[in-house]
């Protein structure tokens, strides 16, 4: 076990900042909650458990593993310390100048984790939010391995298994979790390619020029688009620009937030969105951790389960 203690240099809500790595109730990678967060993860080293504690001002972490030193380094990085945010305007409209006020400690942290973040983003194309975290959660369960330390064992968890694996495994294997052949394929292409993968993370500059350029990069791959991503970057690499371009729910949440419109399309969300460039995702991550929800019109589509076919 490595310990660290990391003193905060400016409000941090642990849950809205880490929240868009949590995979939800019965995430086997995560726990979370207003006070501490444990999470499961691979690293160049191997797997890794850390336990964060906010105590006050201080962060008190503690890790296991044969990766639990690149977690202790990468803390600050982990929990935005380094999201420079000096250049957000939110008075540009009351509603974000609002947001800004009432949610202080919301930050764009990076895990530098480009596989981690992409492999359930795959998961996520075109389907429910329901389907994809059951058959990540599936997948993790079936395939993955324990995580190490004792509050990992407390708590079950279980990191993702080597990208090697991943890829020697037939894209039938995946049928089971509920992924179908065109998912499977992409999921075993991008684990070959692993470490090209993972050295976007040591990309230097801004970041919201190593997120364009890692974007770049992610696209060459087919089967990944802008939606895709956008995901990976604002995860892995912490780029305050990443606009999830293609998003079923996201065009109607900035529509409504900032125009009063009930719907919106990819167009108007940027159209509304342009006046943050460069802070496009802080703006996204403020409205989504405000409770702010267009209207519902129709039914919601069902989540689908392809194991049985």
């Amino acid at each position: 076990m490595a310990r660290r203690t990391l003193s905060l240099s400016r409000p941090l809500d642990l849950v809205r900042t880490l929240r868009p790595l949590y995979r939800g109730r019965g995430d086997p990678a995560m726990q979370l909650t207003s006070r501490s967060a444990i999470r499961a993860t691979r690293t160049a080293a191997g797997p890794a458990t850390i336990l964060l504690e906010l105590r006050g001002t201080m962060i008190e972490a503690e890790a296991w593993g044969p990766g639990a030193d690149i977690l202790l380094e990468r803390l600050p990085a982990f929990l935005g310390e380094d999201d420079d945010d000096t250049a957000f305007d939110p008075g540009r409209h009351p509603v974000v100048a609002g947001l800004a006020r009432r949610l202080p400690g919301v930050r764009i942290g990076r895990t530098g984790a480009v596989l981690e973040a992409l492999l359930p983003a795959i998961f996520e194309q075109k389907v429910t939010g329901t389907e994809a975290a059951r058959a990540f959660r599936s997948m993790i369960r079936a395939v993955g391995e324990p995580a190490p330390g004792p509050i990992a064992s407390r708590f079950a968890l279980r990191v993702l298994p080597p990208p090697a694996a991943l890829a020697a495994l037939p894209y039938h294997a995946f049928h089971p979790f509920g992924i179908e052949q065109r998912r499977a394929e992409l999921v075993r292409r991008v684990c070959r390619d692993a470490v090209r993968l993972e050295a976007l993370a040591e990309l230097g500059g801004p970041r919201v020029e190593i997120g364009v350029t890692a974007a770049a990069r992610l696209r060459s791959f087919p089967g990944i688009g802008p939606w895709t991503a956008a995901e990976v970057t604002l995860r892995a690499l912490g780029d305050p620009d990443a606009v999830s371009v293609g998003d079923v729910h996201l065009p109607n949440l900035v529509a409504f937030a900032l125009a009063g419109e009930p719907r919106g399309d990819d167009a108007r969300m940027l159209e509304l969105l342009e006046p943050w460039r460069g802070h496009r995702a802080r703006v996204m991550r403020l409205l989504e951790s405000s409770g702010i929800e267009a209207p519902k019109y129709g039914p919601r589509p069902a989540p689908r389960d392809i194991r049985a076919i």
